[in-house]
Order: structure tokens, then sequence, then C-alpha cells
């Protein structure tokens, strides 16, 4: 099984990245714990059987928190430029450009916020695409958002630019759009991703040996 594994990133720079997480965090330890769940995000990624990885990058690498070990980090994926005038936007052209680079593959989107996947969920959750029992896959937040989405035909995706992003009713809007588009939708588990100090806590106990969980354990350390 052969898919295109979509990671929608922004560059961890100090002042812009996580900063739901000032206070307690500062706004560099903020970019920090950012860095490190896309760190940790691309290694999963990159050990995911079948998965060809594209990330989506928007920000200055310059800038950014772990700037250097994310470029080299990205030099084993294809990685394209977001565009787009909001965010919605933005994850439907990721996905038309994903399909064209690497064209006639089913998708699966994640983004940077949930740093506890594994290779094994994430073979997982393409799977009933890929086996054609579902034409997508939606993975819930619990926060009301999604943290996964699997499409046999990205181009679909169009559907998101007409749902509005960062709301406790996104999930439900987005599968809404889905089957409104006549897409048969299979469901993946729930995550926790994370906005705030209490989600990147509990996150951190899911993996306490990842980087994510030290830069999280940095901050009570400093507090």
């Amino acid at each position: 099984m052969t898919f295109c594994l979509l990671v929608v990133a922004k560059a961890p720079v100090p002042g812009f990245a996580k900063t739901r997480l000032c206070p307690p965090a500062t706004p560099a330890q903020a970019a920090e714990i950012a860095a490190s769940a896309l760190l940790d995000t691309l290694d999963a990624a990159f050990a995911t059987e079948g998965a060809i990885i594209v990330v989506a990058m928007t920000g200055d690498l310059a800038e950014a928190a772990r700037g250097a070990e994310i470029g080299r980090a990205l030099r084993k994926a294809t990685v394209i430029a977001q565009r787009g005038w909001d965010f919605g936007t933005r994850l439907a052209n990721a996905h038309s450009d994903t399909a064209s680079v690497h064209a006639g593959l089913p998708v699966l989107q994640i983004g940077m916020d949930t740093p506890q996947v594994s290779p094994a969920l994430l073979a997982s959750a393409i799977k009933p695409v890929a086996d054609g029992a579902s034409h997508a896959v939606l993975g819930n937040a619990e926060d009301g958002g999604w943290w996964g989405l699997g499409l046999a035909e990205p181009r679909r995706a169009q559907v998101l630019t007409g749902v509005p992003m960062s709301r406790p009713d996104t999930g439900l809007r987005t599968r809404a759009a889905l089957e409104g588009a006549g897409l048969r939708v299979g469901q993946l588990p729930t995550l926790s991703d994370v906005d705030t100090m209490e989600d990147a806590l509990r996150v951190a106990t899911i993996r306490p040996d990842s980087r994510f969980a030290a830069a999280v354990d940095a901050v009570g350390a400093v507090a």
C-alpha cells in the first residue's frame, strides 16, 4: 500500500507559534514545543510503511526554533508552500498540489499538533481509503476540530474551502461537507491536539520519551 502522507506545518517562530501556551510558557518555550511536535510528527511519518511524505510549509525556518534541524529533516520529504487566504483554502490547495506531484495516490493529511501519532496509527488510518471501503476518513480532535483527513481523490478536499476552521463544530461541519459531496466517510480514532498547556501536558504523558515531552517538561522546570 502506497499513499501520500501530507503534513501541514508552520515554522515554529517565537511569538507566532503556539501562542496559546503563553503563559505559563514563554514565546521561546512555546516555539520549542511546536518545533519538537513537528520533529516528532516527521519521525512518525518517515517511519510509516508505504508513505510518501509531503510537507506543506509556511513561515520562515531561519527564524524558527530548531530551524536547522527541521530543515535537515525536510530534505527527506517533498516540500510545498501553503497557498491561500484562509486555512480551509490552504488545506484544499495542499491536497491539490500533493495530487499534482504524486498523481493517483490517496492522501492522508495530518498537522503538527498531534505528536503522539505512531507509524502504525498512520498506516491503519489510510487503509479503509486505500482498500476502497471508504472514499474518505476523518479523525476528530477532542476540542471539536479534526486531526486527520484521508481522501481517495485528494482534489475532493475543495469542500474544505466552505468549512469554518478552529471552531468547536469544525469536525461536524467537515464531515457534513464531505458527506454532502457524496463521499462515504469512515471514522478514525479521536485524539487530543495541542492548543493549550493542559493539552500539551496530557499529550506528553502518552510519549514520555519524546522531544515533545522534554520541551513541555522544560516549562515546568523553569516555572
